[in-house]
């Protein structure tokens, strides 16, 4: 069988769901009509490997080695027969298809435990609401984790599931130590993974082989698929691509890279792609391509035909999965973060709502390059047409949209349409923090099957926060978290420390603050990351803008992005980032919220100058504002019952009404005027989010009023219909 393009995302990225770079390539070519073929490579390496059948081999490989192991790693040899008698269970179990085994994992005398387990006493804690699957997924993966240190210790010291040579390929500014790796004889894992793709190329004979690159950590593997394909099968044209070009060899000039590739591309692969086989099947020449790197006389050259015109986000394509082995993929729980868990665990459908970012300010940000700068939403109807065509692919209904942030007028679009579609869908993405994200806009992304947020509260410092960009505050990100919260969305915050600048002060205030959201329970899970200078952020491109200095001063012949810099004015970082994480892992379970900040601490730190009630006072001082009379009105409920009342006191009678809204949780009872009542049911049926034409505030009011009933404001802003948002009376 011929094939085009063969696409392959090398060992190791993720191995709960597919990375999607491939899918959406594929989706592209399918409108163009060339044939394609796609593998992940990396879940079948990691299928074989963890197997009876891939387990026997790698204990008797070891065998001939000399015993020079760790005590850690002569325990697991010593319970050799126990893994190999117990790791397809446990595979099965993963891939979600032996749920019962569960019990017998959680009783802990099933699986052999070696040196990840050291530390477990506290699953009870940390698993006592999650329930009997997730505690015994968190075990299940603690148990692969001692077979990848056996792994990493013995036969290949490269080895990590989502992190595979990753030292290797990260700010690696000279190719001298990969080119080094790759001379070496096969490891262990190297020898599964070239047998698997010369199986791939002999059934599919493929014209050119195009490598997903998305991080450091799957770019050696990368390159050992490059180097195989060009030793055994010259005639087929090897090119590479995806976010660790984009971002690492913008100035590549290092000519060995090419033993291993024909063709690096940048930024958006359709159209660089589309013109590489026009090129290869002779229908293109070598000037008409786009965004190209490639050899020349021994120089490397890169090629951008301006002509070449990208697609616009409507003309790629649906992602297409299939040709993945979809049953295939293993749900793991490898840290106890509730964010952390959804990115690990479970069947995600990868889509994004825009391209680039509509905000592109952040100064720690790539913003100068295209994946970031160049904002280009899609419309809701396209992308439900998407979410339904992968669903019926795949049969799976979880959509996780990986923009870099989700734009909230789309994503209260796209809401909509899934509600109007009435699909049954749960998805999750990266947003900004900003006021837009209403109590009612929350609510209502929530019915269409939200689940979860992320997004960056980085150094949770207004002064940092300015000198960032970010264009929030910490009060407006409290008060913006409580409104997913309330609506049943859970919130994941991006948190950084180490800024240009930051002072110790501020780390521990920012500390402060983070403590104070975990307390109020408007965020349920974060992650401390050190900031990075970056060569394409601003920060990197005006360092003395922020008071740092390059200590990275030449550009590299390989990779390019990471930059070591000295900062003068600041704190001594190194001594805040292990209680910044031990704080936040115990916060996340509540634990230790009512504990002074220098208890996470071996130093002494400056105590805290944030007052202790601060985020609880933000979350509830009143902010009196007119409703926005263009505001959207819509009603996602179900229509009351009514019953009518006559109202008598102190001689005084008037005609009332009480309506009764139930909903899937409880039912709401309000009691108005019967005048007003009659007015409000004669409205509902045209505020149905089914019903094309929307009104706004203010022709709800121009209707009220004709009908001759007075002060619509008191009646819209007094209590009984100010807590119909509970029944789905939303504005928008």
């Amino acid at each position: 069988m011929s094939t085009t393009i063969l696409l392959i995302t090398p060992p190791f990225t993720q191995l709960n769901t597919p990375y999607p770079a491939t899918a959406y390539i594929k989706g592209f070519l399918n409108t163009k009509g060339i044939s394609s073929f796609q593998t992940d490579l990396g879940i079948e390496v990691t299928n074989i490997l963890f197997s009876k059948t891939g387990l026997i081999p790698l204990f008797e490989k070891i065998e001939e080695l000399p015993k020079t192991f760790s005590e850690n790693i002569k325990k697991i040899i010593a319970l050799k027969e126990d893994y190999i008698n117990t790791i397809d269970a446990v595979i099965h179990f993963l891939q979600d298809k032996n749920p019962t085994l569960a019990h017998s994992i959680c009783k802990r005398s099933f699986l052999p435990e070696a040196a990840r387990f050291i530390h477990s006493d506290d699953l009870q804690t940390a698993f006592g609401s999650m329930g009997i699957l997730d505690k015994a997924k968190y075990i299940a993966t603690m148990y692969l984790e001692d077979l990848s240190d056996l792994i990493k210790e013995t036969v290949d010291n490269h080895f990590g599931f989502s992190r595979y040579a990753e030292r290797l390929g990260r700010s690696a500014s000279s190719f001298d130590e990969l080119y080094h790796a790759l001379k070496q004889p096969y490891t262990f894992i190297d020898e599964i993974l070239v047998k698997m793709l010369a199986a791939h190329i002999e059934k599919r004979s493929p014209k050119m082989v195009a490598l997903s690159v998305p991080f450091p950590g799957n770019l050696y593997t990368s390159l050992r698929c490059g180097q195989y394909i060009k030793k055994h099968y010259p005639h087929i044209k090897v090119m590479m691509g995806g976010g660790f070009a984009n971002t690492e060899l913008r100035s590549l000039t290092d000519p060995r890279v090419f033993e291993f590739y024909d063709y690096i591309t940048l930024d958006d692969g359709e159209a660089p792609i589309e013109n590489l086989i026009a090129f290869i099947t002779k229908n293109k020449t070598q000037d008409e391509l786009k965004r190209t790197f490639l050899l020349e006389e021994g120089k490397v050259v890169y090629i951008n035909n301006s002509f070449v015109k990208d697609y616009k986000q409507g003309e790629v394509g649906t992602p297409d999965y299939s040709d993945l082995l979809l049953d295939k993929y293993i749900s793991a729980i490898e840290v106890v973060n509730p964010m952390h868990r959804m990115w690990s665990d479970g069947r995600w459908n990868k889509l994004t709502m825009a391209h680039g970012c509509y905000w592109g300010k952040c100064t720690f940000c790539d913003v100068s390059l295209d994946y970031i700068k160049l904002y280009e939403p899609v419309a809701a109807g396209i992308i439900c047409d998407r979410m339904q065509e992968i669903i019926n692919q795949t049969g799976q209904n979880g959509f996780h949209f990986v923009d870099e942030a989700a734009p909230p007028a789309l994503m209260r679009s796209l809401a909509i349409e899934i509600i109007k579609r009435k699909m049954t869908v749960s998805w999750w993405t990266n947003v900004r923090f900003e006021k837009s994200f209403t109590r009612d806009l929350c609510l209502l992304l929530s019915a269409s099957g939200c689940i979860a947020v992320s997004g960056g509260l980085e150094v949770a410092s207004d002064r940092l926060l300015q000198l960032i960009d970010k264009g929030i505050t910490v009060a407006q990100v409290a008060k913006v978290n409580k409104n997913f919260t309330q609506a049943g969305i859970m919130v994941h915050a991006y948190l950084m420390y180490a800024f240009p600048t930051q002072t110790a002060q501020e780390t521990i205030d920012s500390m402060e603050m983070v403590r104070q959201l975990f307390a109020t329970n408007v965020l349920q899970s974060a992650f401390w990351h050190r900031f990075a200078l970056t060569a394409h952020s601003p920060v990197g491109l005006n360092p003395h803008k922020y008071n740092i200095t390059k200590l990275t001063q030449e550009t590299g012949a390989f990779a390019n992005n990471d930059i070591e810099y000295e900062d003068a004015s600041g704190a001594d970082h190194d001594r805040f980032g292990y209680g910044l994480k031990k704080s936040l892992f115990n916060y996340m379970h509540g634990i230790g919220l009512d504990d002074p900040l220098q208890k996470w601490f071996e130093d002494k730190v400056p105590k805290t100058t944030v007052p202790s009630n601060f985020i609880q006072n933000v979350l509830t001082e009143n902010e009196l504002s007119a409703p926005r009379l263009n505001a959207k009105v819509i009603f996602l409920g179900n229509n009351p019952s009514i019953e009518f009342f006559t109202q008598s006191k102190k001689g005084y009678s008037r005609e009332m009404a009480s309506l009764s809204f139930t909903n899937k949780q409880n039912l709401q009872v309000i009691q108005i005027l019967k005048t007003q009542a009659e007015w409000l049911l004669a409205k509902l049926p045209g505020l149905s989010i089914f019903n094309e034409e929307q009104f706004t505030l203010q022709d709800l009011q121009k209707d009220y009023e004709a009908k001759g009933l007075e002060d619509f404001e008191l009646f819209w802003d007094a209590k009984p219909i100010n807590t119909l948002f509970a029944s789905g009376l939303l504005m928008l």
